[in-house]
């Protein structure tokens, strides 16, 4: 359905950080998060099991350093590294194991997901001075829709927000709408054919998952 889904892998041995980044990546219309490990040999075992576009891979972590294994899997994966204590030295070992992106753990969760689609799409972060990288990643911000989902027009919009907030009855969208019964159904056609669902309730999970419509 619509959106290109980015495979994501985490490798971190801090549970409540990794729980929490993949909660908040698996929110996203455009990731899915196929794994969390917290080692170093998990992540090599994990991608075996389940390949990933995108690796995020902490440095410290029992049975080896993350950076060694971004080294050891070469071309296997596109990896970013997230760490408590970043450092000059540390961004330059990451650079030279083949790390496309170098963050802090305090990075704001919209600048590693605009990471995450970046690198990707085939950037290489660590290329970039910061400047240049902070710019390259303000066009990576949003999720970048299907053509149909991008098309939804404001008033379909409207209508999923209500259907997600469990409004569904035609005539009870009729009232809260002023249009017709009949106009809702036209405009229920369009919607289901643009998210390609079948009907009401596919729509609303759909809308939900790309973030145009909030769960009630």
């Amino acid at each position: 359905m619509g959106v290109e889904m980015i495979r994501v892998m985490i490798a971190d041995d801090h549970q409540l950080f990794a729980e929490g980044l993949s909660q908040a990546l698996n929110s996203l219309p455009d990731a899915r998060v196929v794994g969390v490990v917290d080692s170093g040999p998990a992540l090599e075992e994990a991608l075996i099991a389940q390949p990933a576009e995108v690796c995020i891979v902490d440095i410290e972590m029992p049975g080896g350093d993350g950076i060694d294994t971004i080294d050891k899997l070469g071309m296997r994966t596109k990896a970013i590294v997230v760490s408590m204590y970043a450092s000059d030295e540390q961004r330059q070992r990451a650079r030279d194991a083949g790390a496309k992106g170098f963050f802090s753990k305090a990075v704001p969760l919209t600048t590693l997901a605009a990471a995450m689609r970046a690198v990707a799409s085939g950037r290489n972060l660590l290329d970039l001075t910061d400047e240049d990288r902070d710019d390259l990643l303000e066009t990576y911000r949003e999720a970048e829709l299907d053509p149909g989902a991008a098309s939804l027009t404001a008033r379909e919009r409207e209508i999923l927000q209500l259907l997600a907030a469990g409004v569904s009855a035609t005539e009870e969208l009729s009232d809260r709408l002023y249009i017709s019964p009949k106009t809702v159904k036209n405009h229920l056609a369009s919607i289901f054919q643009k998210l390609a669902v079948s009907d009401r309730t596919q729509a609303a999970i759909e809308a939900i998952r790309l973030g145009i419509a909030k769960p009630s």
